[in-house]
């Protein structure tokens, strides 16, 4: 009875809802996403394409741009190591302290970006705690690449550890196991069945930090001093040509920011095409 219940056609009302609800859905997406998105590229390309291009070549943009991936590239390899450590320790091993360590790791989740960047500042300004030793020392880390890289890697700092240990948590660590009483040592252990086992969740949460990397503005905002061609990243460059009335420009970096944004969506989704079928063999049972 319940095969023939479930394979009868659905009511006009059932239709009406479903389509209701994803027109509602759809719709939403389109106003909040999809037309704002849309606008910014309409903007960037107002002055026609040679403009566009223009702005992209001058010496700032391409000195944000520099400095965006440079930022990048220091703070998602720091967060993969880190995001890593902490979803092996959380997931395999008890301790004191555990759960603090979790609400820790979620912790730039709640705090403001721009409370993070004053942290920063009150540590490392040259008034801060530490500012007298290190202006002796010669360190300038406030209003300086490693200020910006510190407050990156703080607020994308869950991203990775998050994604794996959901899944390390579901997955158990049975295999694991096995493959130490075979005679494994830790690194073999590691490099031919954990890592293998959430290549995906690692793989999406580096996704994510990067993407997240490339767009963070009030962290940065705060400890960079918005000195152009020196700590301007692209975010900042969008906010330093639209308080110019430099519009154009504005939305032409800002088009960049979003394509950025675009491709990684588009690794992820060629990613889910290609490997689904893996994909779903390492999601979280129950998921």
């Amino acid at each position: 009875m319940s095969g023939l219940h479930a394979s009868r056609p659905l009511s006009w009302r059932h239709r009406l809802l479903r389509g209701a609800l994803i027109a509602l859905v759809m719709g939403f997406m389109a106003v909040l996403v999809l037309l704002p998105l849309a606008a910014v590229f309409i903007e960037a390309l107002s002055k026609g394409v040679a403009a566009f291009l223009d702005v992209l070549a001058q010496p700032e943009t391409v000195s944000s741009i520099k400095l965006t991936l440079l930022v990048a590239v220091l703070a998602v390899p720091s967060n993969l190591v880190f995001g890593v450590a902490a979803a092996w320790a959380m997931t395999r091993f008890e301790f004191r302290g555990k759960a603090l360590l979790g609400a820790f790791i979620d912790l730039p989740f709640s705090v403001s970006p721009v409370v993070a960047g004053l942290v920063y500042v009150l540590l490392f300004g040259a008034q801060g705690w530490f500012g007298p030793w290190l202006s002796d020392h010669g360190v300038t880390i406030i209003f300086a690449v490693p200020g910006l890289v510190l407050a990156t890697v703080f607020i994308t700092l869950p991203f990775v550890a998050r994604e794996l240990i959901s899944l390390m948590q579901a997955q158990g660590s049975d295999e694991e196991e096995a493959a130490r009483t075979l005679g494994a040592s830790g690194w073999q252990m590691f490099f031919r069945v954990t890592l293998p086992n959430i290549r995906w969740a690692l793989l999406y949460g580096v996704l994510l930090c990067n993407a997240r990397a490339m767009g963070e503005f009030g962290a940065v905002s705060v400890v960079s001093g918005h000195i152009r061609g020196l700590t301007t990243t692209m975010p900042l460059e969008v906010e330093m040509r639209y308080n110019e009335y430099d519009y154009m420009g504005a939305f032409a970096v800002a088009s960049l920011l979003g394509l950025l944004a675009l491709l990684t969506l588009v690794v992820k989704a060629l990613l889910e095409w290609r490997y689904g079928d893996e994909l779903a063999a390492h999601a979280p049972r129950g998921h």
